[in-house]
């Protein structure tokens, strides 16, 4: 048995319409930016949601340094483990946002089981199988005492059978009348319930709920994740509460109306996050498109200061990568940045990235730091 949907409060249906409303208007933010620096907001995004999904398990890796990850940096100061862990979950990331469009796309327990491998195949045990149902119980630990059971999982023997459940659940047409963001709310809730793997359970939840909102096709999959609002520390910590509200065990005939009313609130705040940044970059990147004129420079360069404004740095790499550069033109632009004191080198060769310089706009910086308001949809 799953979780039954719960019916929508008149509160939540006002939400879904704003968010709705918020979606619409991410879309036609993004149809009208430029190509260059969209592209450039599609791999943050990716990177944020990874960094913040991992970082609920306890992989602490920045976005920026998974931006570089991502970008094939091999040079950036992260542990073994979190390398792994940051790869995998890109690979798997990268993979769904593939699916968002297939046309005879089904979900199965083998397709699952795949995504489980992708992300903790390098894990692979015995005891701890990757790609395959667990054999075994399982516990979610009590973050205050380890020694602390807060939830357990159904019996493995149990597990074959609600995973079938719910592959017919997430195949079923969309008769129902139930809003898509509200079904992958549920899809989560269900598979992050079941807990079916060893391990990676929460991920594989999250991506789950992302591949849903993404194969919706109002937005393009990169911006559909509330990974990155779920990863912040305050919100993690709800996260985890609305979770341990749900019992001890696996108890799915209950009212779920608070689970929804917090993803609700997730998806209305993350496009809040979303379009201000989208924004905030499109000025950033008219007001240095305008200094790099006034000062003679080149307008390609214009694409390394955008990522310093937006992210604190750049890299060589990355700023070859993106204007299509020979390595010897990437390091002969910022060399003569560097010289004219808009960006001030950091470390030694390969591991060498750019920061701002004393004589970077500071205008610039003021738009790209200004922090924004975060309105509770639910506060009228």
């Amino acid at each position: 048995m799953l979780y039954p949907t719960p019916a929508l409060a008149s509160a939540d249906s006002q939400v879904l319409r704003d968010i709705d409303g918020l979606r619409d208007a991410l879309r036609h933010q993004v149809q009208a930016a430029p190509s260059k620096w969209t592209e450039g907001l599609r791999k943050f995004l990716t990177a944020d949601a990874v960094a913040a999904s991992n970082s609920i398990e306890g992989f602490k890796v920045s976005t920026v340094d998974v931006e570089d990850l991502m970008a094939g940096e091999r040079d950036v100061e992260v542990s073994e483990e979190n390398r792994e862990e940051t790869l995998a979950y890109q690979r798997m990331m990268t993979y769904l946002q593939t699916l968002h469009d297939v046309g005879d796309f089904s979900y199965s327990k083998g397709m699952l089981n795949a995504l489980h491998w992708m992300l903790q195949g390098h894990h692979h045990t015995a005891r701890k199988p990757a790609g395959q149902w667990r054999r075994g119980p399982v516990y979610v630990t009590d973050a205050r005492n380890p020694r602390v059971a807060a939830y357990t999982a159904p019996d493995a023997d149990a597990v074959p059978g609600l995973m079938a459940e719910l592959v017919d659940w997430l195949n079923a047409d969309g008769g129902t009348g139930t809003h898509p963001l509200v079904r992958a709310a549920m899809a989560h809730l269900h598979l992050v319930s079941i807990h079916p793997w060893a391990d990676g359970n929460g991920r594989m939840s999250r991506s789950l709920q992302t591949l849903i909102i993404a194969r919706e096709g109002v937005l393009a999959p990169e911006f559909s994740s509330i990974e990155a609002w779920l990863g912040s520390p305050g919100n993690t910590w709800e996260y985890y509460r609305e979770l341990s509200d749900r019992g001890s065990t696996y108890l799915p005939d209950q009212d779920v109306s608070s689970w929804i009313r917090f993803n609700l609130t997730a998806y209305h705040q993350q496009a809040q996050i979303v379009g201000n940044r989208i924004d905030r970059s499109g000025r950033v990147w008219s007001a240095l498109t305008e200094f790099a004129a006034s000062a003679g420079l080149d307008e390609r360069v214009v694409t390394a200061l955008h990522d310093v404004a937006m992210a604190g740095r750049v890299r060589r790499s990355r700023y070859e990568q993106a204007e299509g550069l020979s390595l010897q033109q990437a390091q002969r632009d910022l060399r003569d940045l560097t010289t004219a004191q808009l960006l001030a080198p950091v470390g030694r060769t390969r591991a060498r990235y750019y920061t701002a310089g004393p004589r970077f706009p500071e205008p610039v910086l003021e738009i790209a730091e200004t922090p924004m308001t975060l309105r509770n949809p639910y506060a009228g």
